[in-house]
């Protein structure tokens, strides 16, 4: 039997995410859509076998050596001016905190595990620099009201290893809150184009307000109907998250 020299496709994802992403700025039209929705094919049939990993025990740490261990990791695969790819692993009940992606686009295909996934975008003419807001219970500082954005919730979804790839885009689903369901999870992670703080494109947090009128009602946006207007306060790095680095198992990848 011939052998099947095809390369690995994490290898495929990869060219094909440079061609899609790099063809996004040269090429609106339907040459770029085409090279999208082959790189969406190629990331819905990807597993976690096909980056070496193996799914990790559903424990979280115990006792000191638990405490000080992050949350959540990060494998980096490969970087262009394009794109970046790696995958993230979160520890049972960890999450990342709702942040933004700036210009950016993204795809997060979950290898295994399952997660949910809140995404927010910012409503234009939202800031509070340029209009009123309501009352918020606690009330925010003074300090706190210039980074107060007027949002609209899109969507919350569970997602595994069987679904579909989340996506993201500069003007939809932009900021996401992700959280660890029933054990650890791990998930291929895609942006167009990379954080880049020189750029404009730094990570900005965001904590979901309450507003008085709610009176306690909808706490931590659990029971927000879809595209319901919401309230985020932007804010620091929070301090129970952070992010640590492991190497990655699989094949190797050249752009």
């Amino acid at each position: 039997m011939p052998r099947d020299n095809k390369p690995p496709l994490i290898q495929r994802i990869a060219k094909q995410a440079n061609v899609a992403f790099r063809g996004m700025k040269t090429s609106p039209n339907g040459d770029s859509r085409a090279a999208a929705d082959k790189l969406l094919s190629l990331v819905t049939s990807v597993r976690a076998a096909d980056l070496k990993l193996d799914p990790r025990r559903s424990k979280g740490g115990s006792g000191a050596a638990g405490l000080q261990s992050p949350p959540v990791t990060y494998m980096h695969i490969c970087e262009t001016e394009a794109f970046s790819m790696g995958v993230f692993l979160l520890r049972p009940g960890a999450s990342i905190p709702l942040h933004d992606h700036p210009g950016m686009n993204g795809m997060l295909k979950v290898l295994y595990g399952k997660l949910n996934v809140r995404c927010f975008d910012k409503l234009e003419g939202g800031s509070t620099k340029s209009g009123a807001s309501p009352p918020f219970d606690p009330p925010l500082e003074p300090r706190q009201r210039a980074s107060v954005w007027r949002s609209a919730l899109r969507s919350v979804a569970q997602y595994s290893e069987e679904s579909g790839p989340c996506l993201l885009t500069p003007l939809r689903d932009n900021l996401h809150q992700i959280d660890a369901v029933d054990g650890p999870v791990a998930f291929l992670d895609i942006l167009a184009p990379p954080y880049n703080p020189d750029d404009g494109r730094d990570c900005h947090y965001y904590k979901l307000l309450q507003t008085a009128a709610e009176d306690g009602t909808v706490a931590k946006g659990g029971q927000k109907e879809k595209d319901e207007e919401v309230w985020l306060l932007e804010i620091p790095q929070p301090e129970d998250f952070w992010c640590g680095g492991e190497p990655y198992p699989g094949p190797a990848v050249v752009i």
